[in-house]
């Protein structure tokens, strides 16, 4: 028996033969309220974990642009429909969407089940106290329903492995996450072959609906699909860019994808292959040559700015340079620089200078130090309190003074400011094919993960957001990196 959205179990129930729609790429099951509860049946009587995700206006335009998400979103056994922009879609498709299938809505049938069957629920995510509040809500509603632990989703990248040996451990058989939109998809979709559960639930802002944190909209508002419109008027600094911006900039990718569907429709059969064959190589060459000219010129503007900005700042720093020099010296006798090949752009060798915040022969201890490893992603080493950093060095490290030699590798031209973090040979070895993406692009001195906590990602985060940078660089992107980086530094986020 075959569950999920790209194969309906054969003994579901449905209202039509094909249980099966898809919107700007992606497959979702359109099924009633009964079919998808005897999916959901079907689901935790499986001995193999099942992944269940939610799809409305909002996930549909992150899906268009992130292609890890979009990747998740097909793997997943089940894809349920949610909200009325997936009706509105189904509806320019010739489709009707059979019923609104979202998790706050379904939250009380899973419980229903689960008290039923005698299964036990386990609820992750969301703020400390909330899941608590959430669980006292279900056994209120469903007294014989086994909940079998909770754990709020503010947790580190070390703890994680933690987390989901308590999960096991519960002997829990279905697991609600609510870690918001795309992050809840992409852990389950990662950590889905380490969970001993049944059934994997990714419920958004579900937990704080009914822990009472945000109060849902009235009745006659979510009939007349407006619930967004409620959604805004609380939270507007926070939705106003999903729903202000992402409702406009939907409709307008659906109406491009029924556009582009009606026009190939109407092709004669005859002409259709050869003149859509030539067609599209014009395109591909067009497209081609626009990337090339857009790539050349953001790496001509890109290196301008390199070097004015990193001349610029190593004149302003130079008394700061002394200083540290100085403390250096006076604190562990050695060089006041550290220098170490690391893997720049395409993989070529560069030498990379910092400050040294370690004891000479810090790189021959590492071998000593291998099993004490706290970062378990096969590629970085990490230790909290590692014996080779020195008094001045850890003060370094935490405000990354020790990086600011790096400015001679931007101003020399083997970094940039803003781009990957150069990583060692031994680690390019661990990377898979997609994470080999960030070496497509020059190393720099911050990224996008510098600035969303640093340390406290794993690599797979850290490298999934280098990729994504290198997918969707430019020049103001570039300046904002910068600005947000400041109070990051400052601050000493995720450093260690």
């Amino acid at each position: 028996m075959v569950l999920g959205t790209k194969t309906i179990l054969a003994d579901s129930t449905s209202d039509t033969e094909n249980d099966l729609s898809a919107l700007l790429g992606v497959s979702f099951a359109n099924l009633s309220l009964d079919a998808a509860i005897e999916q959901l049946c079907d689901a935790v009587d499986q001995e193999s974990g099942v992944n269940l995700f939610f799809v409305n206006s909002h996930c549909l335009n992150v899906s268009y642009e992130n292609l890890a998400y979009r990747r998740a979103l097909a793997r997943a056994p089940l894809v349920f429909p949610d909200g009325s922009g997936v009706a509105m879609g189904c509806t320019m498709n010739g489709e009707t969407l059979k019923y609104n299938l979202n998790g706050t809505d379904l939250f009380p049938h899973i419980c229903k089940l689960a008290a039923t069957k005698g299964k036990r629920v386990f609820l992750l995510g969301a703020k400390p106290g909330t899941p608590e509040r959430v669980a006292d809500w279900a056994r209120s509603e469903f007294p014989e329903l086994q909940i079998a632990g909770t754990q709020h989703g503010y947790f580190s990248a070390d703890e994680e492995a933690g987390v989901v040996e308590a999960i096991n451990a519960s002997g829990a058989d279905i697991l609600l996450v609510a870690m918001g939109v795309p992050t809840q998809e992409l852990w389950l979709d990662r950590m889905q072959p380490k969970l001993a559960t049944r059934l994997n639930v990714a419920v958004g802002g579900l937990f704080d609906f009914y822990a009472g944190n945000v109060s849902r909209a009235p009745l006659w508002l979510r009939n007349r699909g407006l619930e967004w419109v409620w959604r805004l008027l609380q939270e507007p600094r926070r939705m106003w860019r999903r729903y202000i911006l992402g409702n406009p900039r939907f409709a307008l990718r659906l109406k491009h994808e029924v556009r582009t569907r009606n026009y190939v429709a109407a092709i004669p059969t005859q002409l259709a292959d050869h003149s859509r064959r030539a067609r599209l190589a014009w395109r591909a060459r067009i497209q081609r040559a626009t990337h090339q000219f857009r790539i050349t010129s953001l790496d001509s503007s890109k290196r301008a700015t390199d070097i004015t900005l990193s001349l610029a700042a190593l004149l302003f720093l130079t008394p700061i340079f002394l200083i540290v020099a100085l403390a250096i010296k006076l604190d562990n006798p050695g060089p006041v620089l550290f220098r170490q090949t690391r893997a720049g752009r395409r993989g070529h060798p560069f030498q990379m200078w910092k400050f040294r915040s370690m004891v000479v022969n810090a790189e021959a201890l590492r071998a000593e130090l291998e099993a004490l490893n706290e970062v378990s992603d096969g590629v970085t080493f990490k230790i909290k309190k590692d014996p080779r950093i020195t008094r001045v060095g850890a003060f370094i490290r935490k405000y990354s003074i020790d990086e600011l030699p790096q400015l001679f590798n931007v101003l020399c031209g083997s970094m940039s400011i803003v781009g990957p973090r150069p990583g060692l040979y031994a680690e390019l070895t661990k990377y898979d094919l997609e994470q080999r993406q960030r070496l497509d692009i020059k190393p720099g001195l911050t990224s996008e993960w510098v600035v969303a906590g640093r340390n406290n990602l794993s690599f797979a985060e850290q490298a999934a957001l280098d990729v994504a940078y290198r997918n969707k660089r430019s020049f103001w992107g570039d300046l904002k990196l910068m600005i947000k980086t400041i109070p990051a530094l400052l601050m000493g986020q995720g450093a260690s």
